[in-house]
């Protein structure tokens, strides 16, 4: 029993040792190249984007800046972002549209597969690896489904707008471009000038078939008829726009042109999301994901290119204002796709909607010596420091070694002494009858004492020192063969070989726990040298700079007291298991003593010139010569 209770305790004590030194995480860890992350919730529920339509899946605009992200963390170039999924398993396709590590300012669309409304949804973002051969994984394309046909994020500069969808749906030419839009990049368009979107197999739109075109739009000042985006084809065209800051679509047909119906203006100099849905007979204009006006027509079939901004309609001036981010797919997409684009890319609730947690690293010991306190000591330790603190932890290597074999070693003899002094008990005038190793020898005992008892008190001091008594017994009566007994002299002879016996087996208890002595005294002393050194070093070290300077002294100070901590943590423990072994030994040494004087005891009764000769033990119990009859 004691010795499975004693197999427990190192099981436990092993698990407490691999939970602190391990580098097994709290949670999950995608890949332990990347030693940051943080952890980026989608809220649809009430408290965030509060959306009960489906939405599907959509791209997911994440914005960092330096109240969010420690950009000195990532890589220059941020080619060290990773997008994982709730799973932390599944990567998420992704691209940058910028990446400012000198503006700390950054802008990343990743695509979640399938986002649920009034619910929550979990993304990881991962950085933090420096490592050389790690390069950028956008997945422009990736990005976005298959039905998405055109996307615009006007981040080129001068350069004509680039397709993200993966389609090369590229404009014609660059238009005027300007930084600090809703997004990143815009264009600012005076009136005159447009941006051409050419014609394409993929942005060809058959008669009736479903669109969704959304485009985030700043207005400048009220204006008649001023078309942000319009595709004209002879008598079938469509034009999104503002007509004195109502904006409409108007759809233009073989039935001649029709527009949504007026609403409320909406408010110069600031940016709302306008996006049309066409499908199944129904056009419908949204306003910042609200329903705005709806139009009993479909967008007619057309080829041809397409404009963005340039002269209004019927000879009117052109938009003025500022555009961002304009989205085209070849399908109808649910109303809650549109609301959570709204909400989530510029409206009031974005910082609900998508809500960024704390930096996270993988929960070990070794990633908590990395970062914090613990690691500005460890950095800031000299050559002297380190010397020391290598000797004091071999010390502790040592002692703990020293304690945990001498535990071992004392729980056996304990059980042995136990089991050894329970079989004494039984013995009543032959002593040798636990002397052998014949099972078939000791049922004299009336088969009480096993195989297993008997390995188990061998293993046992006061079993050897027993062994040493027997054998001087019978090497005393088997030198005299005709005396029967033992005389005064050989008594107090077997008495000095079990004494002796005794301080053997004391000194074998008491083995390497000099080690034990010299950790708790030399321990605190080497710790202190090595602090006392690394003051005078770290003092020097301010004389020579010539500036007293709290923030230069106090790294040194600390790491020279971290020499003084290691000598304790060295000591701490040694004590402890030193008094606790030594606790054990005298207790073992204890047994030992009084063991010898009941063996003197009884052997003085059972050997001594008898006043009785009934209670002689003869030779022949001891002799080898002679068959040895147990006696009851």
């Amino acid at each position: 029993m004691k010795r499975a209770k004693y197999n427990v305790c190192h099981f436990l004590l092993l698990g407490i040792l691999l939970s602190l030194l391990g580098a097994t995480p709290a949670l999950a860890w995608w890949k332990p190249e990347w030693t940051l992350r943080k952890r980026l919730v989608i809220d649809t529920g009430p408290n965030g984007a509060a959306l009960a339509e489906p939405i599907g899946g959509t791209p997911v605009l994440v914005r960092l800046h330096d109240g969010n992200f420690p950009f000195a963390a990532a890589k220059p170039d941020g080619s060290d972002l990773r997008l994982v999924a709730g799973d932390d398993k599944t990567p998420l396709a992704f691209h940058l549209e910028k990446f400012d590590s000198l503006l700390n300012e950054a802008f990343v669309w990743v695509r979640v597969p399938d986002l649920k409304p009034g619910a929550q949804t979990t993304i990881w973002l991962y950085y933090g690896n420096g490592g050389s051969s790690v390069a950028r994984a956008d997945d422009v394309k990736g990005t976005y489904d298959g039905e998405t046909v055109l996307v615009y994020h006007f981040a080129e500069r001068g350069q004509p707008a680039a397709d993200a969808s993966g389609l090369n749906n590229n404009s014609l030419n660059a238009g005027p471009s300007v930084d600090g839009a809703m997004i990143g990049g815009g264009l600012r368009f005076d009136g005159r000038a447009a941006v051409t979107i050419p014609a394409s197999a993929s942005m060809a739109w058959a008669d009736a078939a479903p669109l969704t075109w959304s485009v985030w739009v700043k207005l400048i000042a009220p204006q008649p008829r001023a078309a942000i985006f319009r595709r004209q084809d002879g008598p079938n065209g469509v034009t999104v726009g503002f007509d004195q800051a109502i904006p409409f679509v108007e759809i233009a047909s073989s039935r001649g042109p029709q527009r949504t119906p007026a609403a409320a203006p909406v408010a110069p100099n600031t940016w709302h999301q306008l996006a049309v849905i066409s499908g199944g007979g129904n056009t419908t204009l949204f306003l910042d994901g609200e329903v705005y006006a709806t139009l009993a027509a479909s967008v007619p079939a057309l080829n041809t290119p397409a404009l963005v901004g340039g002269e209004g309609t019927n000879g009117a001036a052109g938009f003025t204002g500022e555009i961002d981010e304009l989205e085209i797919s070849k399908i109808a997409r649910p109303p809650g796709f549109i609301k959570f684009a709204a909400g989530e890319q510029g409206g009031e609730k974005s910082a609900k909607i998508l809500a960024m947690g704390e930096e996270e690293q993988p929960k070990s010991w070794f990633s908590f010596i990395k970062t914090g306190y613990v690691g500005i000591i460890i950095g800031s330790l000299s050559i002297d420091g380190w010397v020391v603190i290598g000797v004091l932890i071999l010390m502790s290597i040592v002692s703990w070694i020293v304690m945990i074999g001498k535990g071992r070693y004392l729980n056996l003899v304990g059980a042995g002494n136990e089991q050894f002094l329970k079989d004494w008990r039984l013995v009543a005038s032959d002593l040798s009858v636990l002397d052998h190793e014949d099972s078939e020898h000791v049922k004299s005992l009336g088969g009480r004492v096993d195989a297993t008892s008997q390995r188990v008190m061998r293993n046992a001091p006061l079993f050897r020192v027993y062994h040493v008594g027997v054998e001087e017994i019978r090497h005393r009566l088997a030198a005299d063969r005709n005396n029967k007994v033992l005389s005064a002299r050989s008594i107090q002879a077997i008495r000095a070989a079990l004494d002796g016996s005794l301080v053997r087996e004391t000194h074998r208890l008491s083995s390497q726990m000099v080690l034990l002595t010299i950790a708790i005294s030399g321990g605190p002393f080497l710790g202190l040298l090595g602090t006392v050194v690394g003051v005078m070093i770290t003092f020097a070290a301010v004389a020579a700079a010539g500036d007293v300077n709290v923030n230069a002294i106090a790294p040194g100070i600390a790491a020279a007291l971290a020499a003084t901590v290691a000598g304790l943590a060295v000591a701490i423990p040694a004590l402890f298991g030193y008094n606790y072994l030594l606790t054990r030994i005298k207790a073992a040494t204890s047994d030992m003593h009084v063991f010898i004087d009941e063996f003197v005891a009884k052997m003085a009764e059972f050997y001594a010139e008898p006043a009785d000769a009934s209670r002689a033990i003869t030779r022949s119990a001891f002799a080898p010569s002679e068959p040895n009859t147990p006696q009851r």
